[in-house]
């Protein structure tokens, strides 16, 4: 009995303690994850239905997503990407799709400003 008691104070501590237990965030994490986002709310703002210019969206979408599952975050290289896009949107003929996709670029370059909160 007295046993089944310390086992059961042992896994409340060893509970506890993973509970205090936090990750300190960097401002790459921050950062990574504001244009986690982004790219989330761009892909959500493409029409359904097809359009002049969508295999280069797409294709900016899956190289943006790649670039995100690396492990060492460059901000040259997310940069570059903004730079794309940029060059994406300036090829898209929808007129109200591009301003959508321009939202996306100018949030993506508010993306790059983040920094972890101060206590």
């Amino acid at each position: 009995m007295a046993v089944r008691k310390e086992e059961k104070v042992l896994k409340e501590t060893v509970a506890k303690e993973k509970k205090t237990v936090k990750k300190v965030q960097t401002d790459n994490d921050v950062k990574r994850k504001a244009i986690k986002l982004v790219v989330a709310h761009l892909k959500k703002k493409l029409p359904e239905d097809e359009f002049i210019g969508r295999e280069l969206i797409t294709n900016w979408i899956s190289d943006m997503e790649e670039l995100l599952m690396k492990e060492e975050f460059v901000l040259l290289d997310y940069i570059e990407m903004r730079r794309n896009l940029n060059d994406v949107i300036e090829r898209t003929v929808d007129e109200e799709l591009r301003f959508k996709l321009r939202d996306s670029w100018y949030s993506l370059g508010k993306a790059f400003d983040k920094k972890v909160k101060q206590k």
